[in-house]
C-alpha cells in the first residue's frame, strides 16, 4: 500500500468501515448510516474508483461496499476522504455472510461487478453468481429493487445470464444483455479487458 492508503485505513477505519467478522446478529445496512436512505451494496468493489464515483453521482442513496483485499479497502476509504462521501461506508469480509445478517427487502440495488469468474470447470462452485447465492441476494431486495452484474469473461456472463433468468422472482430488464449503463464509472480492469478484445456484459434484473 501507498503511504497515503497506509494512513487513510488507520484514521479512517474506525469511522467508515465494518468488520464482517465482528458482526454479532442481524444487521440493518442502514444503520451504518444513520439514515434511512435506500442502500446499494457492491459486492467486490476492488480499488474503490467506480464505487467512489457513483456514490458522488448519486448523493440520495447510501453505498456499502464489500472488499477483502486490505489494499482496495484503504484506496477507498481514502477517496472517501478526498471526496467528501458521507454516503459511503466500506466493509471487509466475506459479503454472504454479511448479507445473511441482514433483514430481507432491506436493499435498493445490488451490484457484483467484474466478479472471479474461476474459469476452471471445477471451481465454478465457487463463484458467487449461483443459483441459492442469487436467491439469497434477491431477498434482500426490496420490490423494485435491482441486481446489476458485469463481466468480461463471456462464458460466465452466458452462466450468469441463465441463473438470473431462472430466478423466479427477477424480471430481465433489457430481455438479454443491458447496454452498457452510463452510471457504472469504466474502470482499469474494464479498460484492460476492452484493450484485450473481451467484451464487457451487463445484466440488470428487477425484483418483482
Amino acid at each position: 500500500m501507498t503511504s497515503r492508503q497506509t494512513d487513510a485505513l488507520a484514521r479512517l477505519r474506525p469511522a467508515y468501515g465494518i468488520e464482517i467478522a465482528d458482526l454479532d446478529g442481524p444487521v440493518d445496512p442502514a444503520a451504518f448510516f444513520g439514515r434511512g436512505a435506500p442502500v446499494v451494496l457492491e459486492i467486490g468493489s476492488g480499488m474503490g474508483d467506480a464505487t467512489a464515483a457513483m456514490a458522488a453521482a448519486d448523493p440520495d442513496r447510501d453505498y456499502l461496499a464489500v472488499e477483502v483485499h486490505t489494499p482496495g479497502i484503504a484506496n477507498l476509504l481514502d477517496l472517501v476522504q478526498r471526496h467528501g462521501l458521507g454516503n459511503v461506508r466500506v466493509a471487509q469480509g466475506d459479503a454472504l455472510d454479511l448479507v445473511r445478517a441482514m433483514p430481507e427487502r432491506c436493499l435498493d440495488a445490488v451490484h457484483v461487478f467484474f466478479p472471479d469468474p474461476w474459469p476452471k470447470s471445477r471451481h465454478h462452485k465457487r463463484r458467487i453468481i449461483q443459483p441459492e447465492h442469487v436467491a439469497l441476494l434477491r431477498s434482500r431486495l426490496a420490490g423494485g429493487g435491482t441486481l446489476h452484474c458485469a463481466t468480461d469473461w463471456a462464458e460466465y456472463a452466458e452462466s450468469m445470464r441463465s441463473t438470473l433468468t431462472a430466478d423466479p422472482e427477477l424480471v430481465d430488464v433489457h430481455g438479454g444483455y443491458a447496454p452498457r449503463p452510463a452510471h457504472r464509472p469504466v474502470t482499469k480492469f474494464e479498460r484492460r479487458a476492452l484493450t484485450a478484445g473481451r467484451p464487457v456484459f451487463d445484466l440488470v434484473h428487477r425484483r418483482r
